[in-house]
């Protein structure tokens, strides 16, 4: 895809966040749009190589919308200064689907590329599937954390939001306690491209994301929750 267009168009969208001007650059934004969906069809179908359960994924259904949910947000601003996708197994991407883990990547105003893979703040009883695996299953869990890839690539998981004390339920002395209290179990790692494009991006993102498939494997062995209707 043309990612210098991409990040140019990005960038004036975030200097001119209002609807006027995105109908009149409406059609540059359809034409970004349709590239960004055909790296990600392309993705899917290579991820499906060492995870075939990737394969059903609907990249379309893969894609964030570019509009924000300004419901509950003092920021108005009507659009994402990003495109976005998150792969999943299920085809649902947000959490509050209860989708599973994912692969998750992005392209920023700034020229940022942010690769990850995980489950990024699952609703609270996911969240507390994912910690009991990690208390039961101690040495899996540190398998896995320690797997060569993955800390070589990404370093050890986010700690982003990670709580003072223990939730309620878990010892203070179980093992792995540290890792209990994550509110997210995910790793990212972030890249500025804006002055040197990768010669392959999808390959770039793809092999950050084969790094990532021990943790999601081991997210996606433990099973979903029912989603209520």
């Amino acid at each position: 895809m043309h990612v210098r267009d991409l990040i140019q168009f990005l960038g004036e969208l975030s200097e001119n966040n209002n609807r006027a001007w995105f109908v009149m650059n409406k059609p540059r934004y359809d034409i970004l749009r349709e590239e960004f969906l055909a790296l990600t069809i392309k993705l899917i179908a290579e991820i499906s190589k060492f995870d075939p359960a990737i394969a059903g994924c609907n990249p379309k259904k893969a894609l964030f919308r570019i509009n924000r949910d300004m419901r509950f947000s003092h920021d108005k601003s009507p659009y994402k200064t990003h495109f976005s996708a998150a792969i999943t197994a299920s085809g649902l991407k947000k959490p509050s689907q209860g989708g599973g883990p994912a692969y998750y990547f992005h392209i920023d105003a700034e020229g940022r590329l942010l690769i990850a893979g995980g489950e990024y703040m699952p609703p609270a009883e996911r969240l507390r599937a994912i910690r009991t695996r990690v208390v039961e299953d101690a040495a899996g869990f540190n398998k896995m954390r320690k797997n060569k890839k993955l800390a070589g690539t990404y370093g050890d998981l986010q700690a982003e939001g990670k709580l003072v004390r223990p939730p309620k339920g878990f010892d203070p002395d179980s093992p792995n306690i540290e890792y209990v209290k994550l509110k997210s179990f995910i790793v990212w790692t972030e890249t500025g491209i804006k002055k040197k494009i990768p010669a392959d991006l999808g390959r770039d993102v793809l092999e950050g994301f084969k790094d990532a498939y021990p943790l999601v494997k081991w997210l996606r062995d433990i099973p979903l929750m029912p989603v209520e209707e």
